[in-house]
């Protein structure tokens, strides 16, 4: 089914040419499906993987030339890689060294300029509360004295914006060429729940959204950051592997509930970074306890202390428990997440002691394994 906006971008595609004159992207059948949502064109342009550098001047033309039709106000074009037959590839990944040292394997990837670190979020299932731990995290560590962003990389079902109350700002752009992230809580922010709609579907297939991934990390004006925490889809698909192949991830954060299906789901993430030679910084246990508000008894409704004693049996680091607590629940549907809008209380306390571990365990991973000091909240 057509639509008189997507029938205009088309018909401008056909102006965007082949690098060797050979004829347009169009005719050439190399446009997925044009997706029309909130006035933002979203579509893949399909190249040879060994042409993909080639082709990103006419990926900047078709971008241009989307931008420009009535009724767009902003286009995203993303590159994708031809499948080859009889080959599973689906994006142009570098072949990698057999059974390299995590340090090379890190090298190989190519940083974010003014990105001192980068630390996934990420969990096996979804549900175990990972984006609020991503976005208190992120505090935490900026209570820490550190400068940090958050990119919200969960394509599908982008929460970042809610969790921040920005749901409402609108990105604006450096020059016409990059993305200027959003402040909020001196954090600076960049997600897709920032230039569509909270109700849109994103249909998108794995190369596009590593594409659109990739696009938000390296063409966002970031500035000076400390670190860089990235709220990670839940799961261990392809979309998420591929990420963790090509960003020169620091480290990674796994969070899980104290039952065991969360923790089934928790070491199959732990495993998928150990595969690319990630190093895991350690797991949080999240909705770990309850203590009723009127009678103060404690309940571990789904178990407790199973992601801790999980982290042990996998020889990884312990970061911390977080209790299921209504504050948190309603700080973070309103977009007032408890470290920035009540900082002395204990939960926030809670989510501090981890980003303190996570400094520690970042600086003892860049020293490979040594010590590095700690900072203690008594």
């Amino acid at each position: 089914m057509t639509s008189p906006i997507r029938d205009r971008v088309e018909a401008a595609l056909r102006q965007v040419g082949l690098p060797d004159g050979s004829g347009d992207i169009v005719s050439k059948g190399m446009i997925s499906e044009i997706i029309v949502a909130d006035g933002k064109a979203f579509f893949s342009l399909t190249v040879p993987a060994s042409d993909a550098e080639r082709f990103e001047p006419v990926r900047l033309s078709a971008e241009k030339a989307a931008a420009g039709v009535e009724g767009v106000s902003a286009a995203m074009v993303v590159l994708t890689a031809e499948r080859k037959p009889g080959g599973a590839q689906t994006a142009p990944v570098p072949p990698r060294p057999q059974a390299p040292p995590p340090r090379q394997q890190s090298a190989a990837k190519p940083g974010i300029p003014g990105i001192e670190r980068i630390v996934a979020v990420a969990s096996g299932k979804g549900g175990v509360g990972k984006s609020t731990t991503a976005v208190n995290l992120a505090l935490g560590l900026r209570t820490l004295g550190l400068s940090v962003g958050l990119l919200d990389a969960d394509i599908y079902g982008p929460s970042i914006p809610r969790l921040l109350a920005i749901r409402d700002e609108k990105p604006k752009t450096a020059g016409g060429r990059t993305i200027l992230p959003i402040e909020a809580y001196g954090l600076r922010v960049m997600s897709m729940g920032l230039l569509v709609e909270e109700e849109t579907p994103m249909i998108w297939r794995g190369p596009m959204v590593m594409s659109a991934l990739t696009q938000m990390l390296r063409e966002v004006e970031w500035g000076k950051l400390d670190v860089l925490v990235v709220d990670m889809p839940p799961g261990t698909g392809d979309a998420q592997l591929t990420m963790a192949q090509q960003v020169p991830l620091a480290g990674a954060v796994i969070v899980s509930t104290p039952q065991d299906l969360s923790l089934i789901d928790a070491r199959r993430g732990l495993a998928m970074f150990r595969k690319v030679d990630v190093p895991v910084l350690g797991i949080v246990e999240n909705m770990s306890y309850f203590v009723a508000p009127d009678t103060g008894r404690r309940y571990d409704i789904f178990g407790h202390g199973g992601a801790k004693a999980e982290a042990a049996r996998l020889g990884v680091r312990f970061l911390g428990e977080v209790p299921l607590e209504m504050a948190i629940r309603e700080t973070s549907d309103a977009g007032r997440p408890v470290v920035a809008t009540d900082p002395d209380g204990p939960h926030a306390a809670s989510y501090r002691s981890i980003a303190a571990e996570v400094l520690d365990e970042l600086g003892r991973v860049a020293v490979g394994g040594a010590a590095a000091p700690r900072i203690v909240f008594e």
